[in-house]
């Protein structure tokens, strides 16, 4: 059954849009917290996918009570019939991960799946949208580039990164986009599909 889209124009219609949104290993996962805010304040359902290494900034706990939903973590947390990669996937109008790491980025280049935020996006056919968040020198790096072009192939969107303070303490490419503008992102993106 599709979705009554509704104005793009307006940021804060994202009533009924089921939001799967992945958190990476970034410092910038800190942040997280007030993008669940920012999404169910708009009147969107949010699914939080923590990985492993996401779990070491942020708790599933704080995820939970901003989203009011249950928080997934590991591939094989849950030991009932639902195969979650798959339910997640089918159930999603979009896939956001914010903060995407380099590593994350990597893993989508090759098409892995080893994980379940991975394998979410793998069976997904719904949009896919990424938010960096690393060094510098790290989303500057070649590979890191080229990893973004093939994401870009498969048809994966990106909000980029901004210039700013990073955590090392210098200022350069790399911090994530400011929420309202992933927010708007997000909207933009589920509008026009």
């Amino acid at each position: 059954m599709k979705r009554k889209k509704s104005n793009p124009d307006s940021v804060s219609d994202l009533r009924n849009v089921r939001v799967v949104l992945g958190i990476c290993g970034s410092i910038a996962a800190y942040k997280s917290p007030e993008l669940v805010r920012l999404l169910v304040g708009r009147g969107a359902e949010v699914s939080c996918i923590l990985t492993a290494n996401g779990a070491r900034f942020v708790t599933p706990l704080t995820l939970q009570t901003l989203s009011r939903a249950k928080v997934y973590e590991g591939m094989f947390d849950s030991w009932d019939w639902d195969i979650e990669h798959i339910s997640l996937a089918q159930k999603a109008d979009i896939i956001v991960v914010a903060p995407a790491s380099a590593d994350m980025i990597a893993r989508l280049a090759a098409g892995r799946a080893d994980d379940l935020l991975s394998c979410v996006i793998l069976a997904a056919r719904k949009p896919v949208l990424i938010c960096p968040a690393m060094n510098e020198n790290m989303w500057l790096h070649p590979a890191t580039k080229e990893n973004v072009r093939r994401c870009v192939s498969y048809g994966y969107r990106f909000t980029q990164p901004q210039e700013g303070e990073l955590a090392c303490g210098v200022n350069g490419a790399g911090r994530l986009a400011e929420l309202e503008s992933i927010v708007a992102d997000i909207n933009t993106t589920v509008h026009s599909t």
